[in-house]
């Protein structure tokens, strides 16, 4: 598994795991990928400090005190489980709702105007349609997992 520091067109980082640099690179081709904020899959990897380790034959340096004690990291088995558990829960809610393809903002809209009755749906939209709907007090989240679309799966 390898980690990658991600940004979207918007300048969003967040960061997210892949079994290696070809799976990153063909995710990122077919759009799988989306900006957790915005939704935006224009994403791509932001420059990152690389993770050296200190030489064998040296000690590291005494951390100088700090007046708050660090935040441990989550064990990798805690991140998987949740991942996991949230690929499941959005497995579980997507066939309750109405796959609305490109037409994701306008459908939100109609819906959020009343001219359209209240449905659960989800689809795509690109950055700008999320920003004028969240402007307009319109609620909408990506999908915490990246799907197919139903029209492009064999």
């Amino acid at each position: 598994m390898i980690v990658f520091d991600l940004c979207c067109a918007a300048d969003h980082r967040f960061e997210a795991w892949f079994a290696g640099s070809d799976s990153f690179a063909d995710q990122q081709a077919r759009g799988l990928i989306a900006c957790p904020v915005c939704g935006d899959v224009a994403v791509r990897k932001a420059v990152m400090a690389p993770r050296v380790g200190a030489k064998s034959n040296q000690q590291a340096p005494a951390a100088p005190p700090s007046a708050a004690p660090a935040a441990s990291e989550p064990a990798p088995e805690l991140v998987r489980k949740l991942f996991a558990e949230i690929a499941a829960k959005q497995a579980e809610m997507l066939p309750q709702s109405r796959w609305v393809g490109r037409d994701f903002a306008p459908a939100a809209r109609a819906m959020h105007e009343g001219r359209a009755p209240e449905d659960l749906i989800h689809g795509q939209a690109s950055p700008e349609e999320i920003r004028g709907l969240r402007d307009d007090g319109i609620a909408a989240m990506p999908l915490l997992v990246p799907i197919v679309p139903p029209d492009a799966v064999n």
